[in-house]
């Protein structure tokens, strides 16, 4: 699956999925389903009870969104993470960036 960076929401976005009746708030982005292996774009919980157990919390793919009703946080940090991940990405390293990178 190719993942596109420069679409992603930032963490705490809120969303409506095609068919779904609750909407997800997400709080992850480029997550790997651990069973599977197979790779999302998106981690999201309901929302707004939040996690609430292993059920709350969903993997999804921003293809997959019908309705955006809030953008997450965005600032300087969120943007220079999305560029290492950009580059990671390209380059087909496997490994995302440490919370140590960006310091």
């Amino acid at each position: 699956m190719k993942i596109n960076v420069e679409q992603l929401l930032p963490i705490g976005s809120v969303v409506l999925l095609q068919g779904g009746e609750k909407r997800l708030m997400t709080f992850g982005v480029v997550q790997e389903d651990p069973e599977t292996h197979e790779v999302y774009d998106y981690a999201g919980i309901v929302y707004p009870e939040g996690n609430v157990g292993i059920d709350s919390a969903f993997l999804f793919n921003h293809d997959e969104i019908e309705e955006v009703f809030f953008v997450g946080y965005n600032d300087i940090e969120r943007q220079e993470f999305i560029a290492q991940l950009t580059k990671i990405i390209t380059e087909g390293e496997d490994e995302l960036p440490d919370e140590d990178a960006s310091k």
